[in-house]
């Protein structure tokens, strides 16, 4: 089969200005013409979801960071429903990010159940991933990744990962400087494809499974080249809209 098309998702995490933005925005968009064959993702604040989403064109899709883990709005004081999400102009949300998860205590039943609501509204939920350098050193990597999607794959079943995205993220590499190699990346990303596998292959075949943590445009282009990666989650690159092109190039590059 052929490649699956690349994806390339910038998190901007906790930055951002209305002028900034503007700015970062502007030079996306005109750069997105160049990338026919990738797929963009931006994922801003959430309260500048609907100012970035007046800015987008060219193709260039709109994330959120986060969404609450409830199916219906109410009284969750601080939480985004997903439905004001979709309203905002959101197609994809990410689910369980490793500062989700260390920083605000997410448990993996806790992102199973936001992956599951995600999809119940609409939205296509991109799943992170990842070890500590603890558990990589202690030759954890593949029992934690296991633990992780499994939480999922027992809530929802392998048949959502037909409209699911994937990121592997080693938290080792996240704002580090530190990146996995390529033999690292591809062997994680082909760990998690082979447990899809198991269950689907079909499915397996055509889930889409990002790189995260520490991406440059330097880097990028042998990152990408892994059988089984098809793109990045980018967060510190993707503030500066130069870097973030050249690494939607060197996806389109493959």
């Amino acid at each position: 089969m052929s490649k699956r098309q690349y994806l390339v998702a910038g998190n901007w995490k906790m930055n951002g200005s209305t002028a900034s933005n503007r700015s970062l925005v502007e030079g996306i968009v005109a750069g997105a013409g160049d990338c026919p064959k990738v797929e963009i993702l931006v994922c801003p604040p959430s309260v500048y979801l609907c100012p970035v989403a007046a800015l987008l064109g060219g193709g260039v899709r709109l994330g959120a960071q986060n969404l609450a883990d409830q199916d219906k709005p109410g009284a969750y004081t601080g939480e985004i429903h997903g439905t004001m999400l979709r309203e905002a102009g959101c197609d994809y949300v990410l689910v369980g990010h490793s500062e989700r998860r260390a920083l605000y205590g997410e448990s993996d039943a806790v992102v199973a159940a936001k992956f599951g609501v995600a999809q119940a509204l609409d939205l296509v939920p991109v799943l992170c991933l990842g070890e500590t350098l603890a558990e990589r050193d202690a030759e954890q990597t593949e029992a934690v990744l296991a633990r992780q999607l499994d939480a999922v794959l027992d809530r929802s079943g392998v048949h959502a990962f037909a409209r699911a995205v994937i990121a592997y993220e080693p938290v080792w590499a996240i704002g580090t400087g530190r990146t996995a190699s390529t033999a690292q990346a591809q062997e994680a990303h082909a760990f998690i494809r082979g447990r899809l596998a198991a269950l689907d292959a079909t499915i397996a075949g055509s889930v889409r499974i990002l790189y995260g943590g520490s991406v440059k445009p330097d880097n990028a282009r042998e990152l990408f080249a892994g059988v089984d990666v098809d793109g990045g989650l980018i967060g510190g690159a993707s503030l500066k809209s130069q870097d973030f092109m050249a690494i939607c190039a060197a996806a389109q590059a493959q």
